[in-house]
């Protein structure tokens, strides 16, 4: 079976590292979409939403055969979705707001097929806990610039802060694409990985996850 190429809806760095660890062939291509939060809208349906349609605005992007994949992540703080800081002063806010305490980080994805018209998506839901750094460390990350384009101001994997004392769930989806869950919809639409996901993502992001074999569960048992 020839290798699909992917067109991946997103100008994001990590997404792309992240993509590359599955060893898919992938082109980007991102289309701007409005991100607002409908009335009353749950993390997980605004998540889904904006995933589904980044992959349909970036459709007529596609070329014959592409698949196209898209992504959104968001925090989620005592039920307040906190997405990209509009300033520093927010970014700083947002920050104190989550240190020295849990908060949940949702990513929705969406693969879409072109040809048919077929469309899956999945949902990744994994507990962050902060650690308690100080607002010294808050401005000088800050002032890195990091934090604006960033939902919830931070990134995990920042190599000087470092804000995150310890995670439940998938690192990937926290940086913004949940690779696991990503094979398994690829599959289903007859794309599958080249390499061994699981195993490539813990040794490039050195974690060990406790959650990839139940995730990938049913393509096993299939």
């Amino acid at each position: 079976m020839a290798a699909k190429t992917l067109l991946l809806a997103s100008n994001s760095p990590r997404r792309q590292q992240l993509l590359t660890m599955g060893g898919w062939v992938f082109d980007i291509a991102c289309c701007r979409i409005d991100e607002y939060l409908l009335p009353c809208e749950p993390p997980a349906g605004y998540v889904l939403r904006l995933a589904q349609t980044k992959a349909r605005a970036s459709a007529r992007l596609a070329k014959n055969g592409n698949i196209i994949i898209a992504a959104d992540t968001v925090v989620v703080d005592d039920e307040d979705i906190l997405g990209k800081p509009i300033d520093q002063a927010e970014a700083r806010f947002m920050l104190q707001r989550l240190r020295g305490h849990a908060h949940k980080v949702y990513t929705g994805i969406a693969v879409l097929c072109p040809g048919d018209d077929r469309l899956l998506s999945d949902l990744c839901v994994t507990d962050v806990f902060m650690r308690s750094y100080s607002d010294e460390e808050i401005e000088a990350y800050v002032q890195t610039g990091d934090p604006l384009d960033k939902a919830g101001s931070y990134a995990i994997q920042h190599p000087n802060f470092q804000p995150v004392e310890h995670i439940d769930g998938c690192f990937a989806s926290v940086m913004g694409l949940p690779l696991c869950h990503l094979e398994r919809s690829l599959l289903k639409m007859d794309c599958p990985s080249v390499t061994d996901v699981p195993n490539n993502c813990q040794s490039g992001l050195h974690y060990q996850c406790p959650v990839y074999s139940s995730i990938l569960r049913v393509i096993q048992a299939g």
